[in-house]
């Protein structure tokens, strides 16, 4: 994935941490992953079908701090069937990015279940999680703050690095700025990474 970026010098490297981000997109089938990712690609609406398998596209930043990260993100089938493999996905990944549907309240317990499931993989130790509430201009859409009480994101690890964006990814609201506070959630991990490593040395 990021074989052209090894062959620049390291001292540049060592500057760009976060040039080349991995990220893996999930949530329940019908919750708008692939319409997110799409309008965020191509800053349009495309109209999809469910999505069997995965999507994968690369995705520039174009505004503040995330203008010219380029982030690699996987849209993973949401159906029962295939939650199985969302492990496969997420191993060793940068970031994920967990969509939920704000309005379906029927489905909200189950979409809790998946995203715990996935923080609490092992595997996924401490990956920051951006949760996109998407389909927030339709009626009776929860507020960011209830969706993550409701997905019980504050019962998550201390260390746990995650933030709620409000989102309607038809029109594409706050999928940009969803994008650049995963990027500093990133970056943010990787400096406490760095930290946690020279400790032991210093004591």
């Amino acid at each position: 994935m990021g074989s052209a970026m090894g062959k620049t010098s390291s001292s540049i490297l060592d500057h760009l941490p976060t040039h080349n981000l991995h990220i893996v997109m999930l949530g329940l089938d019908s919750a708008g992953k692939t319409t997110a990712l799409y309008r965020l690609k191509f800053d349009q609406y495309l109209n999809t079908v469910p999505t069997i398998g995965f999507n994968c596209e690369k995705v520039k930043g174009q505004t503040g701090k995330i203008k010219g990260t380029s982030f690699l993100i996987w849209d993973i089938g949401g159906q029962d069937k295939l939650r199985p493999l969302w492990r496969s996905y997420t191993r060793c990944t940068d970031g994920i990015i967990f969509v939920v549907d704000s309005v379906d309240d029927e489905r909200m317990e189950e979409a809790k279940m998946e995203l715990i499931r996935t923080a609490r993989t092992p595997d996924n130790a401490g990956v920051p999680i951006l949760v996109f509430a998407n389909k927030q201009d339709l009626p009776g859409a929860k507020d960011p703050k209830e969706v993550a009480r409701i997905m019980g994101l504050p019962e998550l690890s201390p260390g746990q690095l995650w933030h709620v964006q409000p989102a309607c990814a038809i029109i594409g609201e706050g999928l940009d700025e969803g994008l650049e506070i995963l990027y500093e959630m990133i970056v943010k991990k990787k400096k406490l990474v760095k930290q946690s490593k020279k400790k032991p040395n210093s004591r």
